[in-house]
C-alpha cells in the first residue's frame, strides 16, 4: 500500500514525528502551509486555508496526517487538510504530539473529543487517531507542570521508553492497515 505523511508543526514536535513515521514505514511525505500562518487567529478559529499540496492524495492507499492539537482544538490547518482533499482520502490515520495526556483525553483539553471530530469530519475513511502525549518524555514531577509540558519539545534524545513502547505499536497498527 502506497503511504503518504502530511503534517504541520508550529514548533517542531510533530515535524519530528511526521518524520519519524515516514523514515519508519519508508514512505513519502509533505508539510501543510496555511496561506497565513498565525497562532492567534487559529486560535480564533480564523484561516484562510492552506496552499495546494505537491502530492496527487488520489495516488495513496493511506494517508498519516500528523499535527498539533492546541488548547483541545483540531487547528485550522488541519481543518482545512480534510476539507480540501476529503474525497481524495481513502484511509486516514490521524496522529498527534500534544500537551492532553491519556488520563485527560475526553475533558475539556484532551485530544479525545479531537479525534471524535476527525473521525466524524471524514465520515468512516478515518481508521485510526493516535496521541503521543509530550509529557511521556518528562519525569513524573514534569508532567503536571503545564508550562514545562508546553515548552517540551520531542526529539531523538528524549523519544524512549514509554513514547517509543507506543510508538512501536502505532507503527504496528499501520503496518495492519489493509484495503
Amino acid at each position: 500500500m502506497k503511504t503518504l505523511v502530511v503534517y504541520y508543526s508550529n514548533k517542531g514536535s510533530n515535524k519530528y514525528l511526521a518524520q519519524k513515521i515516514s523514515k519508519s514505514l519508508s514512505c513519502d511525505i509533505e508539510e501543510i502551509k496555511p496561506r497565513i500562518n498565525n497562532f492567534t487567529l487559529f486560535l480564533m478559529n480564523i484561516h484562510a486555508g492552506i496552499k495546494p499540496l505537491k502530492s496527487n492524495i488520489g495516488e495513496y492507499d493511506k494517508v498519516i496526517l500528523c499535527g498539533p492539537i492546541w488548547v483541545g482544538k483540531f487547528i485550522p490547518p488541519l481543518r482545512s487538510f480534510i476539507k480540501k482533499y476529503k474525497d481524495s482520502i481513502s484511509k486516514l490515520v490521524f496522529v498527534t504530539c500534544c500537551g492532553s495526556t491519556y488520563e485527560n483525553k475526553d475533558k475539556k483539553f484532551g485530544h479525545g473529543l479531537v479525534f471524535k471530530e476527525v473521525e466524524s469530519m471524514l465520515d468512516g475513511k478515518c481508521v485510526l487517531c493516535q496521541a503521543f502525549p509530550v509529557g511521556l518524555v518528562l519525569s513524573e514531577d514534569q508532567q503536571e507542570e503545564p508550562e514545562t509540558v508546553m515548552k517540551t519539545r520531542i526529539n531523538d534524545d528524549n523519544f524512549k521508553d514509554e513514547i517509543q513502547d507506543i510508538y512501536d505499536e502505532f507503527i504496528q497498527k499501520v503496518n495492519q492497515i489493509t484495503e
